[in-house]
């Protein structure tokens, strides 16, 4: 990034926008309790750090500069809203107003420092986490408005995420955003017993979040690091606000292990490397470790849950030296006790690949059949290899060009027509773009 007076590029612009928009709205939500405000508020003030930036240099504090010029512009809006004789105008600005007023760095940092200080948990983005995860919403609503609001994703990037028309996710966010307006949800973090029946939709977003940033992007964009890490803090910040849940140690664990692994996944070409192939002394090994010891202090608790055992699953994966020394064996009995605590498809179809490397094959394919993921490219990519290991290349070859077809990203098709080829050499099995 370039530093304070050199001209800002664009790319600089883009990494300050994604590393602060969530926070950004989080503070303008609880300052002016007004969501859609928040939101136009901030995106004017990175409208005005384009115009501004890329000849004054990005400032020393740029969260700050953002945040302050975002409420110096809600602040017009109200004023303007409250000429109008509107008295819930009048109300909200007088609340602005007494948040403070001055200007330059020293007044933005204090007024950081407020927004910091105040409420039982110091993180305006946790709480807009749990406003956005409120019962009242559907889950889908849940995890589209936090990627919105948080993941500062736009609505075309969130619509493909969920497969829907760029129109529909729009409105649907105009319905979750009216529904917070409208019941009057609370922007704060539950407490108490209201807490623990709270925490699963949270932790669903938080790692929907995470798997936002891990994997590759339709277009061929590079996995977005700034979203895990994002992913990960917020997990910090709910095992921090709840020592005895072991289920968001758990997802803090699955996170951080998977994590570690992120500089061994690509090629240098952006090519996926699966995890057998990786080189694993490329991994993170400091956080492997907190991972692993996440997991013992799961463990010592004994009240699995799923975030608990897919993290033990990836902790085993972690702490073999080659992949020729993973306890496959003790993988399978994880999933077996995942599937029992979770059941459903996917979990079955991963299962079904530890199932391949302690039984065979044949085993593997019976555990597939019937599996309701004909949709799910990774479904026919593992029943390919399952079919190759067999010889029963026809099949297999099938069974790649079904995977290829449902593929979301350029990576995972890329790593796909190579398989294929492979499998069947001047065989067609390149990806959309790519010659053959």
């Amino acid at each position: 990034m370039s530093g304070p007076g050199a001209g800002a590029t664009a790319a600089d612009i883009t990494r300050v926008f994604r590393n602060e928009y969530g926070r950004a709205v989080a503070v303008l939500t609880r300052t002016f309790g007004n969501i859609d405000m928040a939101e136009d508020a901030v995106q004017d003030a990175f409208v005005e750090a384009v115009r501004r930036w890329p000849s004054d240099g990005i400032p020393p504090g740029p969260a700050g500069w953002i945040i302050t010029t975002a409420r110096r512009r809600a602040i017009d809006r109200l004023r303007r809203e409250a000429a109008r004789e509107d008295k819930q105008a009048q109300a909200a600005l007088l609340a602005a107003e007494r948040s403070g007023n001055g200007n330059g760095p020293a007044a933005e940092d204090a007024f950081l420092a407020e927004q910091a200080g105040a409420g039982g948990v110091d993180d305006d983005t946790l709480r807009l986490i749990f406003t956005c995860c409120h019962p009242a919403l559907a889950r889908s609503a849940q995890v589209a408005l936090t990627l919105r609001l948080l993941g500062g994703l736009t609505t075309a990037e969130i619509a493909r995420a969920f497969l829907v028309p760029e129109a529909t996710m729009a409105q649907r966010l105009v319905r979750a955003k009216a529904k917070i307006r409208d019941a009057k949800i609370p922007y704060r973090v539950p407490q108490g017993a209201e807490l623990p029946e709270r925490l699963q939709p949270v932790l669903a977003v938080v790692y929907l979040i995470f798997n936002e940033g891990y994997n590759p992007r339709p277009g061929g964009g590079p996995a977005r690091a700034e979203l895990c890490a994002e992913a990960i803090r917020l997990g910090r910040l709910l095992c921090t606000l709840m020592p005895d849940e072991p289920e968001a140690t758990g997802l803090l664990a699955l996170m951080l292990l998977i994590e570690s692994r992120r500089a061994a996944r690509f090629t240098a070409d952006g090519g996926l490397v699966l995890l057998a192939a990786q080189d694993r002394g490329h991994w993170d090994s400091a956080l492997a470790a907190e991972g692993r010891d996440l997991v013992r202090q799961c463990l010592r608790r004994n009240r699995p849950g799923p975030y608990q055992l897919q993290a033990a699953i990836n902790a085993v994966h972690s702490d073999a030296a080659t992949a020729a020394a993973t306890d496959w064996a003790q993988i399978l009995q994880l999933y077996d006790q995942l599937l029992a605590v979770a059941p459903g498809p996917v979990v079955a179809l991963n299962r079904a690949v530890a199932l391949a490397e302690v039984h065979g094959p044949d085993a593997a394919l019976a555990a597939t059949d019937g599996l309701a993921l004909e949709n799910y490219y990774l479904f026919h990519a593992v029943r390919a290899d399952f079919l190759g290991r067999r010889g029963r290349v026809p099949e297999a070859a099938e069974a790649y060009r079904r995977a290829l077809e449902l593929a979301g990203s350029d990576a995972e098709r890329r790593f796909l027509a190579g398989k294929l080829r492979n499998l069947v050499p001047g065989m067609a099995g390149s990806p959309p773009g790519e010659a053959p």
